[in-house]
């Protein structure tokens, strides 16, 4: 049995973006243009949560407005200005800024930059198994199956 060779410290702008801008199906998908994430949870095999560095040019949105029943989420703004976009209203995120978003309270969120220059964050989620997904504006849904992949389907559950 080999054990995979993960770094040990890299540079976070070195590691590869995503391939794939977005599992979302279309029309969903072609919204997240001007998104570009960078796996760095996974760069070192981590299995109990995740680590995105995003990086919305202008104009983008981190995701679809949504919300998780079972993962927590929590964002740290670097550079730039988002708008964050929760049931509460807006809110203008400047550097050192964060927020959480706690699993089960409904409470759809997503990052918007209204500005003129890109906006980088750090994202991180947990990988607790049974988590769906409720997306506040849209008529999609989202359920994580046992191979660690979201399933998605319109909120009356018929297929994309």
């Amino acid at each position: 049995m080999t054990t995979p060779q993960f770094p040990v410290a890299i540079t976070a702008l070195d590691a590869p973006p995503r391939t794939k801008p977005s599992n979302y199906p279309q029309p969903f998908a072609s919204r997240m243009a001007g998104r570009e994430k960078r796996a760095l949870g996974d760069l070192f095999g981590l299995a109990n949560f995740g680590v995105n560095l995003t990086r919305l040019a202008p104009g983008a949105v981190s995701a679809l407005r949504h919300a998780h029943t079972v993962q927590d989420e929590f964002i740290y703004l670097l550079e730039g200005h988002a708008v964050l976009v929760t049931d509460e209203g807006e809110t203008a995120l400047s550097p050192g800024m964060c927020a959480g978003f706690k699993a089960g309270t409904g409470n759809g969120h997503q990052l918007v930059n209204r500005s003129g220059a890109d906006v980088v964050y750090l994202e991180v989620g947990d990988r607790n198994a049974g988590d769906a997904v409720t997306y506040s504006d849209d008529d999609l849904k989202a359920s994580l199956g046992p191979d660690g992949k979201y399933l998605f389907t319109h909120k009356d559950g018929t297929g994309y």
